[in-house]
């Protein structure tokens, strides 16, 4: 219980995130134990571990899927690549879902929906992991569970936006991730607010509700979601970072000492 907030439960995650229900999370770069608990109790619905742009190394997932499973709190993991090594790494230390960068085409979505899913090709079974409950649990189980994953493929680059209709057609795939940032720079921009983001955007939310995936993105501050869902269905937030909060947080205060005198 978050201030008197029934807090997100794996259990109900991929519900909420299938639904459209309005979720707010995060991209968490620091890769520590306590400031993933910090998180939790900051009331968000999910955290995404950034190992993508930020220094996680195995061990590290290892452990803070570890705090979040015995938490009952649903963790994301943004791998580096598309792999199916680093897919299998992730959801066999714990991930709920993965959040895979640069799709840009159905053949790579595809990929990335066998390599999250079991089955010919597909991840490679062990029953000695964490998602397996460390051999304690039976296969059919393990692979009942499995069906829940979320896989997030993003819509970062302009091939992608080119390519949208096919990649959130691809069967495995359960969500589209718009990235505003790599698009912008992708088409030639300095400033995300240009007209070429705000059609990847109509684009992406048209080819997400026809599939019926669901459609997420980053924003800076909670005050940028309001419009991006009434404009464009988008339900998943990604908002900022423990980096930006502990910024703003910090030059807040200090402005204020600043004011004295």
């Amino acid at each position: 219980m978050v201030r008197g907030k029934m807090r997100m439960s794996v259990h109900k995650f991929r519900t909420r995130v299938m639904d459209g229900t309005p979720l707010a999370g995060t991209f968490m770069k620091t890769p520590a134990v306590d400031i993933l608990e910090v998180l939790i109790l900051g009331g968000l619905d999910f955290v995404c571990l950034d190992a993508e742009h930020a220094p996680f190394d195995r061990a590290a997932l290892n452990a803070l899927c570890a705090v979040a499973r015995a938490a009952d709190f649903p963790v994301l993991v943004r791998v580096p690549s598309g792999s199916a090594e680093q897919i299998g790494m992730a959801l066999d230390a714990g991930a709920h879902g993965i959040v895979v960068p640069h799709v840009t085409d159905a053949a790579t979505a595809e990929r990335v929906a066998r390599a999250a899913r079991f089955g010919p090709g597909g991840r490679g079974y062990a029953g000695s992991t964490r998602w397996a409950g460390f051999a304690t649990r039976s296969m059919p189980e393990v692979l009942s569970d499995a069906a829940g994953t979320l896989v997030i493929a993003q819509i970062e680059d302009p091939e992608a936006v080119e390519a949208v209709e096919e990649i959130a057609a691809t069967p495995g795939i359960d969500a589209l991730f718009l990235g505003p940032a790599d698009l912008t720079v992708g088409y030639g921009h300095v400033s995300q607010d240009n007209a070429d983001v705000a059609r990847a955007y109509a684009r992406t939310g048209a080819a997400a509700r026809a599939a019926g995936r669901a459609f997420m993105t980053f924003v800076a501050h909670a005050g940028a979601a309001r419009a991006l869902h009434a404009e464009h269905g988008v339900s998943v937030f990604f908002i900022a970072s423990e980096h930006a909060w502990m910024l703003q947080g910090a030059r807040r205060e200090v402005a204020g000492i600043r004011e004295i005198g």
